[in-house]
């Protein structure tokens, strides 16, 4: 657990531990409204394509209780409602609340009732029980979270034995032309897209930044190993700009 006198970074910027929370959550009630037409607009619609992968490999069955970190809008929510069925539950999480209610409003919209329960909480200290949930999920969250062992850990202890973890998350490209492409791509066009879309160019600035300082795949894969994770396998997607790490609590 990371003391209140530590230093981290918010994107390339040194702030004191306690204050991260706050950035991020200032980030993401400012971009909320478009949030979605963002997540089309900057990633030309694969962000689709990378999620559907991440669903696909979650492998639910009805009847089961997954736990969706970071929800945001409920791209993830969405599919599993569907696949657990009225006899699972599907419960959708954010530690921000204006994107906690823009998910909810959009589930609503989309007809989901009965089987959807939303509940607004940190990643790092999650309030259910241990070994309840079989499936945690956060997708293009945990760059955000300011102490990611202590997530990692939370995941662990609340899944069931037999349960799996997927962590869905920006990542570092394979091969060094891809880089310099996607470095040029984030760094002068995304925040200018942010600044034209969403009048706000400093938190897809922040997002860039956030990308670049999160750990790698096989430093993220160490992790989850070292949280108690069994059998992790990471898969690489466009190549290597994002991947899914899989771990399960065996």
């Amino acid at each position: 657990m990371a003391d209140d006198n530590e230093r981290t970074h918010f994107g390339f910027r040194d702030v004191d531990t306690a204050e991260k929370a706050g950035l991020v959550r200032g980030v993401f009630d400012s971009v909320a409204s478009k949030y979605d037409l963002m997540n089309d607009l900057m990633s030309f619609g694969v962000h689709r394509l990378w999620k559907r992968f991440a669903v696909e490999l979650a492998g639910v069955r009805p009847g089961q209780r997954i736990l969706d970190l970071a929800s945001g809008t409920g791209d993830l929510a969405d599919r599993f409602a569907g696949l657990a069925g009225p006899d699972g539950q599907v419960l959708m999480t954010d530690i921000n609340a204006a994107m906690l209610v823009l998910g909810r409003d959009r589930m609503a919209d989309r007809g989901h009732v009965g089987n959807l329960g939303y509940v607004q909480v940190d990643a790092e200290s999650l309030p259910f029980p241990d070994d309840t949930v079989d499936l945690v999920t956060i997708a293009f969250g945990l760059r955000n979270v300011t102490d990611k062992p202590r997530a990692l850990d939370a995941m662990y202890r609340v899944l069931k034995p037999g349960g799996r973890a997927l962590v869905l998350e920006f990542s570092k490209p394979l091969n060094k032309p891809l880089e310099k492409l996607y470095d040029l791509y984030s760094f002068r066009i995304l925040p200018k897209m942010g600044e034209l879309v969403a009048n706000d160019a400093e938190s897809y600035r922040y997002l860039a930044e956030s990308i670049r300082m999160h750990p790698d795949q096989e430093t993220l894969k160490d992790m989850m190993t070292a949280a108690g994770f069994e059998r992790c396998d990471v898969h690489n997607l466009t190549g290597g700009i994002v991947a899914v790490h899989r771990g399960f609590k065996l």
